[in-house]
């Protein structure tokens, strides 16, 4: 019987607040670790006085600059990319970020910001 130690992936989600021009964006804070293969869900809301924008995640992996990672600015439809999506309701004012299963590549710092 082949007896080995079972090990799992861990990756590591960091999360920063932004807030510009009296609009302001609430998400996850701190350091987020999440077993490789199972789901993971970043939460985002926010409070504006304007009727369009646009909201973004954003992702920064190690060594690099930051880049989109998904932008919508229409109510109620889904946006994925690289197995990551986010759906925007304006009527609870958020844009949660999720993926059904984490990679070890997906460690990188997460930005939620509006424009």
């Amino acid at each position: 019987m082949n007896m080995r130690p079972v090990t799992s992936s861990v990756l590591v989600l960091l999360l920063m607040l932004r807030r510009s021009n009296g609009d302001s964006v609430t998400q996850t804070e701190g350091l987020v670790t999440v077993t490789e293969g199972l789901p993971v869900k970043l939460n985002c809301t926010y409070q504006t006085t304007y009727l369009t924008i646009a909201f973004f995640w954003y992702v920064q992996y190690l060594n690099e600059a930051p880049q989109v990672l998904l932008k919508s600015s229409t109510d109620n439809k889904r946006t994925e990319h690289q197995g990551f999506h986010a759906t925007l309701h304006k009527s609870s004012s958020s844009f949660h970020l999720q993926k059904s299963s984490a990679q070890l590549s997906d460690s990188a710092l997460y930005y939620c910001a509006l424009s």
